[in-house]
């Protein structure tokens, strides 16, 4: 089964990080990563074996898709993308992983997770330049317009969006009160939050 279908913070307590794959849930005092940080299973707490290069380097790996909501394949797809471009391999990599549309969607607080903006853009409800756009890893370029279909802005959910949780990058701008934004440019790697050695993950598919 290529879809994981079990409990999301398991995964985060896996990675011993907050992914930040329950949305708003992941601020509060409810998250597990803050309740339990062990590793799952019965002897998570026991466990303090030495990890192999190898084994760092996977879960470097694991973790950086478990943020994104990526399968293997689909990640080392953008791996050897990456690697085509000019530039740091692994900066490059993390550049277009935050270029998909679902990504977006979520940096711009459509959505309070990156699984939520995937079915929100999925479901037909965003447009870029003015044309749906349903394919969640469809990737925006600079200068693009991404907001909420005319047709949806007045749906329950929509109205009630909020940015107070997540702080818009400044390679986006968002228009809380039109619900659209604007790829002001292509994003930086100081600009991606994420405490990822993307490093690791070239040494690991460079083998």
């Amino acid at each position: 089964m290529a879809k994981y279908t079990g409990p999301d913070c398991k995964l985060c307590r896996r990675e011993g990080a907050k992914l930040f794959l329950k949305g708003e849930r992941c601020f509060t005092d409810k998250c597990a990563v803050n309740k339990r940080p062990t590793p799952p299973g019965q002897h998570g707490a026991e466990r303090k074996k030495k990890m192999s290069t190898y084994g760092i380097q996977l879960r470097e790996s694991q973790k950086t898709k478990r943020i994104y909501g990526l399968t293997e394949k689909q990640f080392r797809g953008y791996f050897d993308k990456a690697a085509k471009l000019r530039g740091v391999t692994g900066e490059n990599m993390l550049i277009l992983l935050e270029r998909r549309l679902d990504n977006v969607v979520f940096r711009m607080g459509i959505g309070t997770s990156r699984a939520q903006a995937r079915q929100i853009v999925n479901h037909g409800h965003i447009t870029v330049n003015g044309s749906r756009v349903d394919i969640p890893s469809f990737l925006v370029k600079a200068g693009d317009v991404v907001a909420v279909k005319e047709s949806k802005k007045e749906k329950t959910f929509f109205k009630e969006v909020k940015t107070d949780k997540t702080t818009t990058p400044k390679w986006l701008e968002f228009d809380n009160a039109e619900l659209a934004g604007k790829v002001v440019t292509l994003p930086l790697r100081e600009d991606i939050d994420l405490t990822v050695q993307e490093n690791l993950i070239v040494e690991r598919y460079s083998k």
